[in-house]
């Protein structure tokens, strides 16, 4: 028996090793991950055992991570924000110029050419759109 608990934790100490070399190289931005250490950062025990944060850091905290998330955003990541939703970039074609009427005058007018562009894009989950749907909730 104590031959089998040595080999496996042999195994878990390397599978862990082996994690978080993987995970540092190619990883997604997490917003709960990211907060969690900022927040870690800034934490502090009392005497008494009690942790301890000024507002002001922790809002530092959660606006930098925000940031953070809207920046990856526009690079073209994908961001999930927990249960709020999703943070996505979006590529608008471009658009030739046209010609048009005015429906007061009748007059021929010349729509401008659009540039292509990137916009945020930002989806809601499922269950969050049901919440607005019910009308127990209005």
């Amino acid at each position: 028996m104590k031959k089998n608990t040595k080999k496996t934790t042999k195994t878990n100490t390397k599978k862990a090793t082996t994690g978080t070399k993987g995970a540092k190289k190619n990883t997604k931005f997490s917003m709960i991950n990211e907060l969690h250490s900022a927040v870690l950062n800034i934490a502090a025990a009392g005497k008494n055992g009690q942790i301890k944060m000024k507002r002001s850091d922790l809002k530092n905290a959660i606006e930098t991570t925000f940031l953070m998330g809207a920046k990856k955003a526009a690079s073209g990541e994908r961001v999930r924000f927990p249960i709020i939703g999703v943070l996505a970039r979006r590529d608008v074609k471009a658009r030739k110029p046209g010609k048009g009427v005015n429906p007061f005058t009748g007059e021929e007018i010349t729509i401008k050419a659009r540039p292509e562009s990137k916009k945020p894009r930002w989806s809601f989950p499922k269950n969050l759109k049901e919440t607005f749907a019910d009308k127990k909730n209005w």
